[in-house]
């Protein structure tokens, strides 16, 4: 499935470096790039094999927590587009709270060899976590607005750093001139990205679930807490398309970049189930962790600003994602 706009883009023949390139939505954004015909430059610490996607491009092996690996990678580039991090799903981000943490170091360093370097615009991929806690206490949630955001009291460690960067994105815009510019994504999945190993968001992980119980014929599978919990779920299509409406515009605030539409876990097996043509018996841990009860994205200003949001349909996005991940699966 592709749903990527085709359109003649404003990137086309620019240089553009990707960090986190190896990564899931890094993988699906460099094969964009080269398809506008940008001259991509790609970055990851990961060995070049454990990619989830990967292009014969000059490729790098980076760790760029390391000041003196941003000063080099940035140099020749005309945007940076930063997708670099150490996080995961709800089970990784709420057990490894200094680890996610340290990713600011990465876009610290990017931000000072960007300015120092004369890059002209630089990408920053936040996330919906930034958002307050205090205002994602129930299941009915209309829509978190940027602005929601503050007073500030994000998800522990990961959300922290990601609002942390924003703040650095802004200030180095205010006091150098920097152009950047801030996603925050709501909850991105699709195919060639982590479905197991305890990394794996929501959507992957029901699917996986189903699978090998559909597999194994047990017909049975765990769900953390007690389904009822909700978010919106963003096809990577429209995450891609979005980096580059973003990159494109002149909108330097923080903004949303995910689907308004709310489904609550439950609701997410009930379309997996479908599409798998088993139905399973649920298990509710409810010691699991969860996050926060409800979570969406109010796209009120992406639509005015860039006259978009977020179209793929959840079944839709769903459907590629499972059959990516029955392949692997059954050819595992």
């Amino acid at each position: 499935m592709n749903n990527l706009e085709k359109n003649v883009s404003d990137l086309r023949g620019k240089k553009i470096l990707v960090t986190g390139a190896g990564g899931f939505i890094g993988g699906h954004l460099v094969r964009y790039l080269l398809e506008l015909g940008c001259n991509v430059k790609a970055a990851d610490i990961k060995p070049v094999q454990n990619w989830y996607q990967s292009f014969p491009i000059e490729n790098h092996i980076l760790d760029l927590k390391i000041i003196d690996n941003c000063t080099q990678i940035t140099k020749g580039s005309e945007i940076v587009i930063n997708l670099a991090a150490d996080m995961g799903g709800m089970g990784f981000i709420e057990n490894n709270k200094a680890m996610c943490m340290l990713s600011v170091l990465i876009n610290t360093h990017l931000l000072q060899a960007s300015h120092k370097n004369n890059v002209l615009k630089y990408f920053f991929a936040s996330s919906a976590c930034v958002y307050s806690q205090v205002k994602q206490q129930t299941e009915i949630n209309h829509g978190l607005k940027e602005s929601d955001a503050y007073p500030a009291d994000p998800e522990d460690g990961y959300g922290w750093e990601k609002l942390f960067s924003e703040r650095m994105c802004n200030h180095f815009y205010e006091d150098f001139g920097l152009q950047t510019r801030i996603a925050r994504f709501h909850n991105v999945y699709g195919p060639y990205g982590t479905y197991t190993g305890g990394r794996e968001k929501a959507p992957a992980a029901i699917c996986r679930k189903i699978i090998e119980a559909k597999m194994n014929n047990t017909h049975e599978i765990e769900i953390w807490g007690d389904g009822n919990q909700t978010r919106s779920f963003t096809f990577v299509d429209d995450a891609v398309t979005g980096v580059e409406k973003l990159v494109n515009s002149d909108v330097i605030l923080p903004t949303n970049v995910g689907s308004s539409d709310l489904f609550s876990i439950n609701q997410l097996v009930d379309i997996v189930e479908e599409l798998a043509g088993i139905k399973v018996k649920r298990r509710y841990n409810l010691s699991a962790p969860k996050g926060v009860r409800g979570r969406n994205s109010d796209n009120s200003f992406i639509l005015e600003n860039l006259g978009w949001q977020p179209t793929v349909p959840l079944y839709a996005g769903l459907e590629a994602t499972y059959k990516w991940i029955y392949q692997e699966m059954k050819n595992a």
